[in-house]
């Protein structure tokens, strides 16, 4: 069951080129890997200026992930499929992106070591977090892109673990025990804390803008 995050949601049109909150919104539950330095979980989709798909193969099957770049080239912000994602919305929105194959035998993992290594160097730190993304509707503009805390089955969160050890991402990734349970106690905390405050009020509270050119 999915737990809003507070203050994770971002207001701002996407750049050209750039998916849609409504497409990234309906990718469902990904892995989301960010730079804690650099602010939140959506702060890498703030300063996203491209994105490309990359389809890798290691040891442990195929890996799907959308790479967001910002203005200097750099890699700001990845999401990853899970299997808990939409496969058929994944499936439309990488038909339109560019994208890149990359498998383990042709990397290395000498290679991917030393990227590794070379990366913490230079101060880059990869924060990993399983979320579900939403497209917040606005009134006199593009949806908002924002994201809330998912729990996921087993076998998302081991391959949620599996890829964040690979890319050298710290964060917890847990699975979802119960569901049913979980479901049923945040309906009635939800329904309790909603008694008190407005009925169009939403549980995302604090506002980012990102600079648009």
């Amino acid at each position: 069951m999915a737990a809003a995050l507070p203050g994770l949601a971002l207001r701002h049109e996407a750049a050209p080129g750039l998916p849609r909150a409504q497409q990234l919104a309906a990718l469902g539950t990904v892995l989301c890997l960010y730079r804690p330095q650099q602010g939140g979980e959506l702060s890498g989709w703030a300063q996203a200026a491209r994105v490309e798909s990359r389809t890798g193969v290691d040891s442990d099957g195929l890996r799907e992930s959308l790479l967001f770049f910002d203005a200097e080239g750099r890699c700001c912000w990845r999401l990853y499929l899970l299997p808990d994602s939409d496969f058929l919305a994944w499936d439309r929105l990488l038909a339109s992106l560019p994208c890149r194959d990359e498998t383990e035998a042709a990397i290395g993992v000498g290679e991917r070591l030393w990227r590794r290594l070379a990366g913490r160097l230079r101060g880059e730190h990869w924060q990993a977090r399983i979320l579900t993304l939403h497209a917040v509707p606005a009134a006199v503009a593009p949806p908002v892109l924002a994201a809330s805390l998912a729990a996921v089955s087993p076998l998302g969160a081991a391959t949620a673990q599996r890829i964040a050890q690979a890319e050298g991402a710290d964060g917890g990734i847990h699975a979802d025990d119960c569901c049913c349970a979980q479901s049923s106690q945040a309906a009635m905390q939800g329904a309790a804390k909603f008694e008190s405050q407005d009925a169009h009020a939403l549980p995302l509270v604090r506002f980012t803008s990102r600079k648009t050119t």
